[in-house]
Formats: structure tokens, C-alpha cells, sequence
């Protein structure tokens, strides 16, 4: 039986989702289910093995026994792979690339699929990702789509890694964003794209409370909540 709602958030690449995701969850009382950090750590795991990213024969090696979880923590979302925490560890910047690129490969997304699914199959989750939408909760009961233009993407991308201590450069960010932007969009294996049913937010010009007060507004309206 059905908890809650399943709330869809999908987005690209520096959008805001996983913050705004990470307070609608909060404001409902939901699990936050960052799909995201989940391909990160796979990326993560295949870097450590020193597999070829681009090869699916040696990147389906890691699939069966992948074993990830999510924990909420103190300090937020907590990511445990292999049973150690690594939630840092996959925010450094090349770390995007990697989950890019491992999120090609058949193997590793339908091992991860079934985890998430696992996770949202009794409601009350919003799931924040690239296809949760369109591939893993098709049938979601509220889907948004949280985009902003490049350029401000790229900026707050800066300021997130500057404010962490990494020797960032903003044109190098950008041109990073574009690339992402580019091969999650152009992969023939569930491209980045909004679902026909998704709502549109645009974040660009939008504070994260402006943001999380469409959304929950929205739900409110359509659905049921007080």
C-alpha cells in the first residue's frame, strides 16, 4: 500500500534539482532519493577498479554485486558504497563526467533502476535524477522538469566547488556543463529529456524558496495536500 506520492524531479546537470529536491522532501516529510549520487558512486567504484569508462564488457563487470545505499545523515544525504561512506568523495568535479559516462552502459542502469524502484515502490519519495520521470517512475504521480540556462548553471556550479575549496575556473565550468549537457542529451540509452506529462520550472531567475513553493504549490493543488 501506498504511502505518499511519488514525486518525480528531473533536470540537467547544475539545475538546482537536487537542493530543491532535497527541501521538497523535507517540507513533506519524504525520502530523498538523489539517483544522481547513486551513478557518481558507480563511476567512483569503476575508477577505483581502473575499468575503461567507455567499455560496457569491462564496465558490467561492477553491476551484480554493486552495492549502494542511501542513509539520511546529519549533514544531509549520506552514500555508502561498498559499505563505506563516500559521500564527498563523489562531488570532486571529474566525478560528473564519470556517472555520465557508466550511466551509458545498460548493466549499470538497470542494477541501479531496480535499486531505486526498490526504494519508491511504497510512495511517499521524491526521486531527483535524469529519467526518473521517463524510465524509472513513468507512472509517478507529480513529474517536474528543473532546468535554468547554461551560464547560470555554471555559476552556481562555480560557487558551490569554490565554496568547498577546489581551484575552480568558471569558462572551464561552463564548457564542462555544455559537454554534460551534450552526452546526457545525445545518449542513445534513456537521454536526458523531460517527460510530455513533466511541469516546466525554469530556475534561472528563481530563488531556491520561490522554486520549492511552485512546486509545492502545484501538489498542493492537483493533489491533496493540506
Amino acid at each position: 500500500m501506498k504511502k505518499g506520492y511519488i514525486i518525480a524531479i528531473d533536470g540537467p546537470s547544475g539545475a538546482g534539482k537536487s537542493t530543491v529536491s532535497q527541501r521538497v522532501a523535507e517540507k513533506l516529510g519524504y525520502l530523498y532519493l538523489d539517483t544522481g549520487a547513486m551513478y557518481r558512486a558507480a563511476g567512483l567504484k569503476a575508477l577505483r577498479l581502473k575499468l575503461d569508462l567507455d567499455d560496457p564488457e569491462a564496465v558490467k563487470t561492477i553491476a551484480p554485486g554493486l552495492d549502494l545505499r542511501l542513509e539520511a545523515g546529519r549533514q544531509g544525504l549520506r552514500v555508502l558504497l561498498d559499505g563505506e561512506e563516500v559521500s564527498e568523495e563523489i562531488r570532486r568535479p571529474e566525478m560528473g563526467m564519470a556517472a555520465s559516462k557508466v550511466s551509458r552502459h545498460l548493466a549499470i542502469r538497470e542494477r541501479l533502476w531496480e535499486l531505486q524502484r526498490k526504494l519508491g515502490e511504497k510512495g511517499g519519495v521524491v526521486a531527483e535524477g535524469r529519467d526518473v520521470g521517463t524510465v524509472v517512475f513513468p507512472r509517478a504521480d507529480f513529474k517536474f522538469f528543473v532546468t535554468a540556462s547554461a551560464e547560470e548553471r555554471a555559476k552556481r556550479r562555480y560557487r558551490e566547488l569554490a565554496a568547498k575549496g577546489f581551484a575552480v575556473d568558471y569558462d572551464s565550468i561552463l564548457k564542462e556543463v555544455q559537454a554534460r549537457d551534450a552526452q546526457d542529451s545525445g545518449r542513445e540509452l534513456a537521454p536526458l529529456k523531460s517527460a510530455p506529462d513533466a511541469v516546466q520550472v525554469d530556475t534561472t531567475n528563481l530563488t531556491l524558496e520561490q522554486t520549492v513553493g511552485k512546486i509545492l504549490q502545484i501538489i498542493k493543488e492537483r493533489g491533496s495536500l493540506e
